[in-house]
C-alpha cells in the first residue's frame, strides 16, 4: 500500500513498483486518515508511508497502527530524517526508512529487503539519530548524579516552557515547592535563570 499526499509520487512509487511482478498495490492514499482507514480494511503485507504529509503525518500515523498492533510492516520515505522522528519512528517499530532522493535506486530493494524480515534505514540518519541518543543517556547520567528523580522532572517541564503555575497544576504541588525545587536546580547545575536551564537541558538533549 502507498500514502503519499503528491499524486506524482503516488505514480512514481507504483510505476517502480509494477515492474515486479510478485508485487502488488492494494491501495493508494492522499493523507493520513485515509491511510489508518485503508490499512484496516486491506491489511496491507507493508506501507510505504510518506513522513510529512500535512494534517495527520506519518508519525501520527505510524502511532494509530502501533496501538492497533497490525502486522503490516511500515517503511517510511521522506525528502529529510530528523534525528527526533527517526528516534520516534524507531520507537513505533518502523521497518525501514528511505530518502525519497534514493527511490529510484532503492525503493525494490528496501521493499524486498523489509519483506525478508530484515530491516533497512537510511545510515547517516540512523547515525545521527543514535548520536543524540547516546548524548541524551550521558546528559541523563550526568544529571542524576546531581538531582534528584523531582529535579529531573522539573528541569524537563521548564524546558517544554511551562510556567509555575503549570508545574503546580501537573506535579500536584504548591507553587512555593515548585520555586524551592527550581532555585535547589538552579545552585546545583550553577545557572541563573529558566532560560539557562532550558538551554543546559537542550544541550543534553534532554528535549
Amino acid at each position: 500500500m502507498l500514502a503519499d499526499d503528491h499524486p506524482i509520487v503516488l505514480n512514481g512509487l507504483e510505476n517502480l513498483l509494477r515492474v515486479e511482478q510478485d508485487l502488488h498495490v492494494v491501495a493508494r492514499c492522499g493523507g493520513g486518515d485515509e491511510t489508518v482507514v485503508a490499512v484496516r480494511r486491506h491489511r496491507p503485507d507493508l506501507l510505504i508511508l510518506d513522513l510529512h504529509m500535512p494534517g495527520k503525518d506519518g508519525l501520527a500515523v505510524l502511532r494509530e497502527l502501533h496501538q492497533d498492533r497490525r502486522p503490516t510492516k511500515v517503511v517510511l520515505v521522506a525528502d529529510r530524517l530528523g534525528e527526533e522522528e527517526v528516534l520516534e519512528a524507531l520507537y513505533l517499530g518502523v521497518h525501514g526508512m528511505l530518502l525519497k532522493a534514493l527511490l529510484l535506486r532503492m525503493l525494490v530493494p528496501c521493499v524486498r529487503t523489509v519483506m525478508a524480515g530484515e530491516r533497512w534505514f537510511e545510515k547517516r540518519a540512523l547515525t545521527r539519530a543514535l548520536d543524540v541518543l547516546l548524548r541524551r543517556h550521558t546528559g541523563e547520567r550526568e544529571m542524576a548524579a546531581l538531582l534528584t528523580p523531582r529535579q529531573m522532572e522539573m528541569v524537563r517541564l521548564v524546558a517544554l516552557g511551562l510556567r509555575t503555575a503549570e508545574m503546580s497544576s501537573r506535579l500536584a504541588i504548591s507553587e512555593g515547592t515548585v520555586k524551592t525545587h527550581l532555585h535547589r536546580v538552579y545552585r546545583k547545575l550553577k545557572v541563573d535563570n529558566r532560560v539557562a536551564l532550558t538551554l543546559y537541558a537542550q544541550s543534553k538533549k534532554l528535549v
